[in-house]
């Protein structure tokens, strides 16, 4: 069971936002496991009121929001993310992925969620977001057909989010009315997905920009890897290289650009905004990186991350604090 939620002791409304980045969602899992700690250990989805994802931060907010635990979920990590990596093929890379959507979250629904939740993906055709929701409290409109995730499963909702095309195929859904929709990764429209918990709290929900307590986590930014064996690099130029680092380079501006809108817009309401930036060259890295050893180093560096920012989290969090924006 999850947790009774907080907002039954307390006036704010707590707000998780979780970026997208692919396998670099190891560096989450450091934040979030000291978070979790600071909030007494209790499973996240009683300690915040919206938790947002994209792509990777979406696999992790639905979990989340259906009661896992941050260990929980940073396990199942462990066990299928470098596998599903590890995929040479888009092909078989997306068949892993649907096979771990379908496993993890084995039939569950959005009526399943235990807070309300947000699972960013992009509309192909429609070229504009697509945002699966838990509550009809979250619309912003068109709220006597709502359906929670627009009918929608949320094995495909997320294997939607995921589909960071072209490493990933893009994804096909059906939804409430019958639609086939083909969506991609969320990525492409909010890889950064914070400003949408935002708009969802204050003009759906109607919570003031001063009750609002908003953590927002990346993934960390890290040089690129190398490649060291010249017999492979024009395969993996061809393969691999250049569609990974256009990618990688299209979401990095996504989000910094959707951050410095929240900065410009909101700066009024109390954010913890949580993204280091790393030199070292043992920690060069992308999005598809498999080598457990190596992402068991971001989990590292997302606790690091989370200790210099422990002081305004737990002002933040809890203290009761008016108009702060880091």
């Amino acid at each position: 069971m999850c947790d009774a939620p907080a907002t039954r002791q307390r006036t704010t409304c707590r707000i998780l936002s979780l970026d997208g980045g692919g396998a670099k969602g190891f560096y989450t899992f450091g934040v979030l496991r000291e978070v979790e700690a600071l909030l007494g250990g209790g499973r996240l989805c009683g300690q915040f009121d919206l938790i947002f994802g994209t792509s990777t931060g979406g696999i992790i907010a639905a979990l989340l929001a259906l009661g896992h635990t941050v260990q929980e979920v940073h396990a199942l990590y462990k066990q299928h993310v470098p596998k599903i990596m590890g995929k040479w093929l888009r092909r078989t890379r997306s068949a892993a992925l649907n096979e771990l959507a379908k496993t993890v979250f084995d039939g569950k629904t959005f009526n399943d969620m235990r807070t309300g939740v947000g699972i960013v993906a992009t509309h192909w055709d429609l070229e504009k977001p697509m945002i699966f929701k838990s509550s009809v409290a979250q619309a912003h409109g068109l709220k006597h057909t709502f359906q929670p995730g627009f009918g929608v499963s949320v094995a495909d909702a997320i294997k939607a989010s995921c589909s960071a095309y072209p490493l990933f195929e893009k994804t096909t859904v059906t939804i409430q009315d019958g639609t086939i929709v083909t969506l991609i990764d969320g990525g492409f429209c909010a890889n950064n997905p914070t400003l949408y918990a935002i708009a969802d709290a204050v003009r759906a929900l109607g919570r003031s920009a001063d009750e609002l307590r908003v953590v927002s986590i990346g993934v960390g930014n890290y040089p690129s890897p190398s490649i060291r064996n010249p017999r492979r690099f024009a395969l993996w130029c061809l393969k691999w290289f250049r569609p990974v680092q256009l990618l990688q380079k299209t979401l990095n501006v996504n989000t910094v650009s959707m951050e410095q809108l929240r900065l410009i817009l909101f700066k009024n309401i109390a954010t913890v905004r949580i993204d280091e930036s790393f030199t070292k060259p043992e920690l060069a890295t992308d999005l598809i990186e498999h080598d457990l050893g190596k992402l068991n180093l971001l989990f590292l560096q997302g606790r690091e991350s989370y200790a210099k920012h422990e002081e305004a989290l737990k002002s933040l969090l809890l203290g009761d604090i008016r108009g702060h924006g880091t």
